[in-house]
């Protein structure tokens, strides 16, 4: 053999050496899988394999909260315990069983009765969901005709803690799956394959195996950005609001303007997660915050304003002549109270909320600009891209239109319906520094062959925005706060916060136009105003007893700020 040919030969022995490595470590890992982590499981379906189950055991994987320190809290898992059922052809005394079982597990005598007095049936379940020292009672009472097996359900120990985002488990058609949230999205992911009670063994071990080395699609948990504390608190704010102001629907986002990291994401009326079944109406499953469109108001003023900044037609010192009302296209556009109020800054565009200001702003800039940022650089031509199913995109069909007052309407936050989490993505671009990023709420996903992979979430975020045009309009929305919302009285001394309010009209789709007296309330705020790490966004439907979001959502809000600086101690900016 010559030299050449010898060092192909090492070189081949080395590869195979190094693949049979591979193939051990990847087989020991299983096997440490099958006998260690999931041995427990195992030997349940083999304790369970004598009795008929009524349904298959499930087996799902885990959903994480993850908290300030970084530790991981239960949200979504699996419990372990036991269910019930008889066997009519065993049962000699239905009522004598049935005052036996009474004693342990409180059920309903006539179902009961109906279901162990059935003929020709040999199977019927009673009771589910049991915990294991109820079961292991039945058992040891050997009660001729009841049948105790294992069984396993899914439980959310956060009760209605993000039940919107997290989603369920329940039947489809035979099989249970996820059913809305992270639960569907994910739910290839999250379901494990069940190898079935007589599958044998070194197949499932080497099919695992193969899987792996191929690069297969994997099963595991879901460690998601969802801060517990952070969520319950914003919960329990649109709860107060509820009761304060009675909207039809309320919600809100605290988010990570930066990273797109959702911390908190919340809708009211919302719903126990462990007992989604005895809901009545199934609308209250879905999630507003991606899956309904509404014209969100004043709050785009702050993007309007930015769009003029970026594109040059106007100036931080530009100034405008304030007339209370203008007509274009034979519309008439006032501002909120009609008044004129002269010549006067840009500035006062969002410190006074003027929607002739906005729409000067729109006129200078004309449809194709105009058009461009709101279609492209600010992302309302799609989605954002969120990890929750069921998101829609904007209604922005108006902006197709060559008239001006199309443009004008959407400058002030009408005639176009977002999305809360496309206005929220959209405001982030001014506290980010001008950055387009993807809201989110997976982290991380740790799969069972004990990899835990950091998804690429805004690994390379776009620049829609100059720098200085995001840092301009940050310095204006912190003097709104310092000075014009609720006449300075929400400013906090020794912290710079950006804020704007939004109040828009609803439309009336019977009739044409908008209503008088029904409004739709939004509120945004970043801080710190120029290194943003938490951005709040609220929005109501329809509250009643005040016309304007400054005096409904500004103490939620004012709260929630106050809580996030406690809560994470964040250092005083200014």
């Amino acid at each position: 053999m010559n030299k050449s040919a010898a060092t192909i030969f090492i070189r081949r022995i080395r590869v195979l050496t190094i693949l049979c490595v591979l193939a051990a470590l990847t087989i020991v890992g299983r096997l440490y899988m099958l006998q260690i982590v999931q041995g427990h499981a195992y030997a349940q379906r083999a304790n369970a394999q004598f009795i008929e189950p009524a349904s298959p055991l499930i087996d799902r994987g885990n959903i994480y909260f993850t908290d300030k320190n970084g530790t991981h809290i239960t949200a979504a898992t699996i419990k372990e315990g036991f269910s019930l059922a008889v066997n009519p052809t065993k049962v000699k005394d239905p009522e004598a069983l049935f005052a036996a079982i009474q004693n342990v597990v409180p059920i309903s005598h006539d179902d009961f009765m109906a279901k162990a007095t059935k003929p020709g049936s040999s199977y019927q379940v009673v009771a589910q969901h049991l915990d294991a020292n109820i079961g292991q009672a039945l058992e040891k009472m050997q009660l001729p005709g009841l049948i105790v097996e294992n069984d396993r359900w899914r439980l959310y120990p956060g009760g209605s803690l993000a039940a919107q985002e997290i989603g369920f488990v329940a039947y489809n058609g035979d099989a249970q799956e996820g059913r809305y949230g992270l639960e569907r999205l994910y739910n290839p992911l999250l379901t494990k394959v069940d190898s079935g009670l007589y599958k044998n063994f070194f197949v499932e071990l080497f099919g695992s195996a193969q899987s792996a080395l191929q690069g297969d699609p994997q099963q595991g948990d879901l460690i998601t950005t969802i801060e517990p504390t952070v969520q319950a608190e914003l919960e329990r704010q649109l709860a107060i609001y509820d009761q304060t102001w009675h909207p039809k629907l309320s919600g809100g986002i605290i988010m990570n303007p930066q990273t797109g990291e959702i911390m908190a994401m919340a809708v009211y009326p919302t719903f126990d997660l462990n007992a989604f079944n005895a809901e009545r109406d199934a609308s209250i499953y879905a999630n507003p915050l991606v899956q309904n469109v509404y014209e969100v108001g004043s709050i785009i003023k702050p993007l309007t304003m930015a769009a003029g900044l970026d594109s040059g037609v106007i100036t931080a010192t530009s100034t405008y002549t304030d007339t209370g009302c203008i007509t274009v296209d034979t519309k008439k556009i006032c501002n909120f109270d009609g008044k004129a109020r002269g010549v006067i800054p840009m500035q006062q565009i969002l410190s006074q909320s003027l929607n002739v200001g906005a729409s000067y702003i729109a006129t200078q800039m004309k449809p194709t600009i105009m058009r461009d940022y709101f279609l492209n650089h600010y992302g309302f031509a799609t989605t954002t891209g969120i990890d929750l199913p069921g998101e829609v995109k904007a209604i922005t069909n108006n902006l197709k239109s060559s008239r001006q007052v199309e443009f004008d309407t959407a400058s002030f936050g009408q005639g176009i319906a977002l999305t809360p989490i496309e206005t929220a993505r959209a405001l982030s671009i001014i506290a980010n520094g001008g950055h387009l990023i993807t809201p989110h709420l997976v982290s991380q996903v740790h799969y069972d062959t004990g990899i835990t992979q950091t998804l690429p979430w805004n690994t390379t975020p776009t620049q829609v925005l100059k720098p200085q045009t995001a840092l301009e309009v940050s310095r204006m929305l912190t003097t709104v706060v310092d000075l014009s919302l609720a006449n300075g009285q929400d400013k906090l001394d020794h912290y710079s916060v950006a804020a704007k309010t939004g109040t828009a009209q609803i439309a009336d789709p019977v009739n044409g136009g908008y209503y008088t007296d029904k409004f739709l309330h939004s509120f945004f705020g970043y801080f710190p105003s120029y290194d943003a790490k938490y951005m709040i966004f609220l929005f109501a439907l329809e509250p009643t007893g005040a016309p304007y979001a400054s005096q409904t959502l500004a103490p939620p809000w004012h709260s929630l700020t106050q809580f996030l600086i406690n809560y994470y101690n964040v250092p005083p900016d200014r």
